[in-house]
């Protein structure tokens, strides 16, 4: 009986950060230092170490090459096509990572490439099969927004209603009706008022709110 050769693939792992500014969603990525695709826009990757997890590997390369960390992250997909990378087999697990812009904590060290925040409707060209990632990770967000309280995240502690609704419809790509947005989101009893109001010099004092729990959750009813 002829015994078969298994040599098991190399292993990465890939972030896609989101963020909101500027009334648009956004992705952080980096400028390669290396081949292949050396200079190119990615997303943060790199390969595991011996005796690391795929999310200890993520907070990893997101520091170590973003100088960035977050407080929300989880896992996406594999990515396993043979011929996604030109030195040979290998695979990618994919993660999403999410904060609001307010939050971003930056740490400057010399190992950064470039980070950089692009908007998703303006992506620069990019390695590997990082634009499928990216896809993929958009789709699975805005999926997240109708079961899950995710978009906390992405909003500072203390927050207006149209901010709320603003953030949605940023991440959907679409005008969504104030009164029945209001009315389904007070439903899933995830924020309350506080005695906070914000004022503006162009604006009406609005009422600031704040999420009852800051845990990640599943909802109880769809949105």
């Amino acid at each position: 009986m002829t015994k078969k050769l298994f040599l098991p693939p190399a292993t990465t792992v890939d972030v896609v950060i989101f963020t909101i500014e500027g009334n648009d969603l956004k992705i952080l990525l980096i400028r390669r230092e290396n081949e292949p695709f050396r200079r190119q826009w990615a997303l943060p990757g790199g390969f595991l170490f011996k005796n690391e997890t795929a999310e200890q590997a993520s907070y990893r390369v997101l520091h170590k090459k973003a100088g960035a960390r977050v407080s929300y992250l989880e896992q996406l997909y594999t990515f396993d096509s043979p011929f996604r990378d030109p030195r040979g087999h290998v695979l990618t697990i994919a993660y999403m990572a999410l904060v609001s812009h307010k939050n971003l904590n930056f740490t400057k060290r010399k190992e950064l490439q470039n980070p950089t925040f692009y908007s998703v409707k303006k992506i620069p060209k990019l390695a590997f099969d990082h634009r499928n990632i990216l896809v993929y990770a958009i789709k699975r967000l805005r999926a997240k927004l109708e079961y899950t309280n995710v978009v906390l995240s992405l909003l500072p502690k203390l927050f207006t209603f149209n901010q709320l609704q603003k953030t949605y419809e940023i991440i959907l790509n679409r005008k969504l009706d104030k009164r029945n947005f209001r009315k389904k989101f007070m439903l899933l009893k995830l924020i309350r008022p506080t005695l906070k109001i914000l004022k503006g010099e162009r604006q009406r004092p609005a009422r600031l709110y704040q999420f009852i729990s800051r845990k990640s959750a599943e909802l109880k009813k769809f949105f």
